[in-house]
């Protein structure tokens, strides 16, 4: 039975030219730039797919085809700021990147996320409660296992993968933001608590 899938077009009836190509990444930034304008402007609550087409003067269905869904264009929109922070903490300096003990990374991270999150937080909750799996998302996964590392370096044994759950869940930006915005917790204060908190786990106080 043959697979039509595997059938290869036709000499001169290239897929996309590099025009084409072009054109797509202009209209895809020019939605992007749309996006941030309205995010700017209302929040990323009020970002709805319908107002970006009529933002950026384009049909509904155009950003469909380009992002999916609401929660494609978020993750898109943080695509760039999360491969920059895991760029860091993966590869940059110390103490975030490689380098630094294990505990000083570990500070380190959760003083970077929480400040990530004081920047991105509102389009953040918009992709989470847009999508559905977001502990099982890639990025949330990486956070995870490089939270259990450090763990493991520091010679804790009693269960590192589901101590690196509970510190995760302390990170959480919906949790953050309701204590900045509902109880009035500075983001230095919150930097601190993490701090303790990182330090008692790994000492064992």
């Amino acid at each position: 039975m043959s697979d039509v899938s595997s059938i290869p077009p036709r000499p001169g009836l290239p897929v996309g030219t590099a025009a084409e190509r072009r054109d797509a990444a202009r209209n895809r930034e020019r939605l992007l730039a749309a996006a941030r304008e309205l995010i700017a402007d209302c929040g990323a609550e009020g970002l709805t797919m319908d107002r970006l087409a009529e933002h950026a003067g384009v049909g509904k269905g155009t950003v469909f085809r380009r992002f999916g869904s609401r929660a494609g264009l978020m993750l898109t929109l943080l695509s760039e700021s999360e491969a920059v922070f895991q760029s860091r903490f993966m590869f940059g300096p110390p103490p975030l990147g490689p380098g630094a003990p294990g505990l000083e990374r570990l500070i380190a991270f959760g003083v970077e996320r929480i400040s990530y999150v004081m920047e991105f937080g509102d389009l953040v909750l918009a992709a989470e409660h847009a999508s559905h799996g977001r502990f099982e998302a890639p990025a949330a996964v990486l956070w995870h296992r490089h939270i259990e590392i450090l763990l493991r370096e520091e010679g804790f044994g009693s269960d590192p993968w589901l101590m690196a759950w509970s510190l995760a869940a302390t990170l959480d930006p919906e949790r953050l933001l309701s204590l900045v915005k509902v109880h009035g917790i500075t983001p230095d204060r919150l930097a601190a608590s993490w701090r303790d908190l990182v330090t008692r786990v790994v000492r064992g106080a």
